[in-house]
């Protein structure tokens, strides 16, 4: 049985990462932050009780602490890490760039010199990103030059550069997956398409009048989280470590997002969305759009869901859960138009 450590278990990758590797009958290790309020809701489906032995487990742990970080690695031995720990917001990181870079940059270092310090034979995954570009025009792919416009594209770049030298240095088994947007029910409240499928779903309820959106005109590459994580899982399946750009090749704007979250229910979103410039970044990353065809050739992987059904899927989730937190009343079809 193949072991497995995710660091970010708890957020939208590491809990469908971790449902895919249990699926493929890992033993997976997860860690998690010490916190005041229970974090690991997105886990309640695979979770077990930690007094019945199970192929789950949780750590604390934090990427800041380089003591506990490599005490995991020395007591678990795992084959694969995949490192998807991150302050990865990106509007906050202009808010607390220090931290940002700690957790970010810093924490995958304290994880490659864990792996080369303790002497495992592990293969690791570092979650690279997009916003690495920034502004360099699209079409991108793993030979396009970054530019990257936030402190969170600085730190991840930090990584990501950080991860091929350590490949290149110490001949580890590492790779980078830059992954594009992807998104889910499970995408925290905050970013863009989670924020956009909450209020559409409340004002549908009545529950919300407005929704104050920053930029609507830039572009995305919008992809569903599920099928992004299996590109992870086969990164680290080759025989040889390398970087590989995870994405749709298309691309749609915020507006394009917003107008069809209201159009799947039936509303107008003229008459519901307000701009705040407070939303606004100091410096916008106008269009990212992914070319993946050496994941396509090289790993063999093609997403499957195109935007609108992204859409679909994510709005229809939050109007199922405030039905849910309403008894039930209602029915799905009573949603729509």
């Amino acid at each position: 049985m193949k072991k497995a450590l995710i660091t970010g278990i708890t957020g939208q990758d590491g809990s469908y990462l971790a449902e895919l590797l249990l699926a493929k009958g890992y033993e997976v290790h997860g860690l998690k932050r010490r916190s005041s309020s229970f974090n690991t809701g997105r886990l309640d489906d695979i979770y077990r009780d930690p007094h019945e032995r199970g192929q789950l487990a949780l750590h604390f742990g934090d990427m800041s602490d380089t003591g506990s970080l490599w005490q995991l690695l020395y007591e678990i031995q795992p084959d694969e890490i995949y490192n998807l720990a991150a302050q990865s917001h990106v509007r906050v990181s202009y808010d607390i760039p220090e931290s940002t870079g700690d957790i970010t940059a810093i924490g995958a270092i304290r994880l490659l010199e864990g792996i080369r310090k303790t002497g495992i034979a592990a293969r690791f995954y570092q979650a690279s990103s997009s916003e690495m570009f920034g502004s360099t025009p699209p079409p991108q792919r793993e030979d396009t030059p970054f530019h990257p416009r936030s402190p969170y594209a600085c730190a991840k770049l930090y990584a990501h550069a950080a991860t091929v030298n350590y490949r290149e240095s110490y001949g580890m088994f590492a790779c980078s997956g830059i992954l594009f947007n992807h998104e889910s029910p499970r995408r925290g409240e905050t970013f863009v398409t989670r924020k956009i499928a909450r209020a559409v779903a409340h004002i549908k309820f009545g529950l919300q009048k407005k929704l104050y959106m920053g930029n609507l005109d830039a572009t995305r590459d919008w992809g569903y989280a599920p099928e992004y994580v299996e590109a992870m899982w086969r990164m680290l399946q080759q025989d040889k470590p390398d970087d590989y750009v995870i994405g749709t090749g298309s691309t749609y704007s915020v507006k394009d997002f917003l107008v069809a979250a209201f159009t799947h229910v039936g509303l107008d979103w003229q008459e519901f969305v307000e701009i705040d410039a407070r939303y606004f970044r100091p410096a916008e990353v106008d269009a990212l759009k992914a070319d993946p065809s050496k994941a396509h050739e090289q790993l063999g992987w093609r997403h499957q869901v195109e935007l609108p059904e992204l859409v679909r899927i994510m709005v229809d989730a939050a109007l199922q859960d405030l039905a849910d937190k309403s008894s039930g009343v209602l029915k799905m079809v009573d949603f729509h138009g």
